[in-house]
């Protein structure tokens, strides 16, 4: 079950976000502050060479966002965030490798407690460079207005005799809806919460639209198949649809389905994005109609609300996650304001309503804050 927010987001002021740097790359260290003092908003505060001074510093300081390694000396950043969450909660934008190891661990520190993360600088791929600084400084923004969220429980592995549904393929005549799960910022950590509460012979086809660059989305579709009683993998081009079955889109590819099987492709992005939600929930909609259902998650922005339009606009049902549980309430919002939901609520009921309109359920509007 999800926690409730540890502390509300905070309120945008004329104070600069003040940013504690932690990593044991003199490097880094010098290309991230090069690229956070082009920026007057921001504040560096301080910059720390491992865990134990993170700690320490945060505690003195009481940074807005701390940017936090993972490999380093004496005490790593795992479980640096994970004393940060426990002794004095703040909110993380990690700094990852791009590697398989670094990937999982960066999901890892998703769940703990982490608003985001970034690729680590490293000589091949200077912070300096502007892309790669237009994305630190716009993720410590939104990590500095992000409701702060403590630890989820640790992940519960599925073991048999519980299992998974069989491997083969189930008959897509039982395949009542197809599922558009959208997400952004706070993403990984609600997906992990959902997917798992999703029951296994559910009549229903799942695609999950997670923001997330390439070489990460491997590692979150495993953790939310070791999490699941159904199954998830990673999107392959031509994979079928199947009654329970979550096919995640790889970073760098929208996701569309044609004449039940998927489509990758890398045309331009869409709100900067690709994935899209609003890309995928277009393609199904047109596929589908109204058997397709709308599922938008925590994420800044207003991607997936054009995407509910069509689902509405075809006699789909819109669900969203409730500002309360939401890391950046921005999707969900702007689907609110604009009158396409019809069920709000908190990210552990979520499931919930999903099995409750997968098997038919006519949804009136419902707004559920608890």
């Amino acid at each position: 079950m999800s926690l409730r927010p540890i502390e509300t987001k905070r309120s945008e002021t004329a104070q600069p976000i003040r940013v504690l740097i932690v990593d044991d790359s003199a490097f880094a260290r010098s290309s991230i502050e090069r690229s956070l003092k082009t920026d007057r908003k921001i504040e560096i505060v301080g910059a720390a060479k491992d865990g134990l001074e993170a700690i320490q510093m945060v505690r003195q300081l009481s940074p807005d966002v701390v940017t936090l390694d993972v490999e380093m000396p004496r005490m790593n950043g795992l479980t640096a965030l994970e004393r940060i969450m426990a002794l004095k909660p703040t909110r993380v934008v990690m700094l990852s490798s791009l590697t398989r190891q670094g990937s999982e661990t960066t999901i890892k520190a998703l769940e703990l407690g982490a608003v985001d993360f970034v690729l680590k600088p490293s000589p091949s791929n200077p912070v300096g460079r502007e892309g790669a600084a237009l994305e630190l400084l716009r993720k410590i923004k939104t990590a500095a207005v992000a409701t702060l969220l403590g630890p989820r429980p640790t992940v519960r592995l599925v073991q048999p005799p519980q299992g998974k549904a069989p491997v083969s393929r189930r008959s897509a005549s039982q395949m009542r809806k197809v599922v558009v799960i959208g997400s952004s910022t706070g993403g990984p950590r609600a997906l992990v919460d959902l997917v798992p509460g999703i029951p296994a012979e559910i009549p229903a086809a799942f695609l999950l639209i997670q923001h997330m660059p390439a070489g990460f989305t491997r590692s979150l579709s495993e953790r939310l198949d070791k999490a699941s009683v159904i199954r998830v993998r990673e999107a392959k081009h031509g994979d079928f649809l199947e009654p329970g079955l979550a096919l995640l889109a790889p970073g760098g590819f929208h996701l569309t389905v044609v004449k039940g099987r998927v489509v990758l492709t890398e045309d331009p992005p869409v709100h900067g994005v690709r994935p899209s939600v609003d890309v995928t929930m277009e393609s199904i909609v047109n596929a589908y109609g109204k058997s397709t259902v709308g599922v938008v998650l925590t994420g800044m922005g207003s991607d997936g609300t054009r995407g509910a339009s069509l689902i509405r606009g075809a006699g789909g049902p819109i669900i969203v996650q409730d500002e309360a549980t939401c890391a950046v309430y921005g999707m969900p919002k702007s689907i609110l304001d604009a009158g396409y939901a019809n069920i709000e609520a908190p990210i552990e009921e979520i499931a919930r309503h999903i099995s409750q309109v997968s098997y038919g359920a006519r949804p009136a509007y419902t707004r559920n804050i608890t």
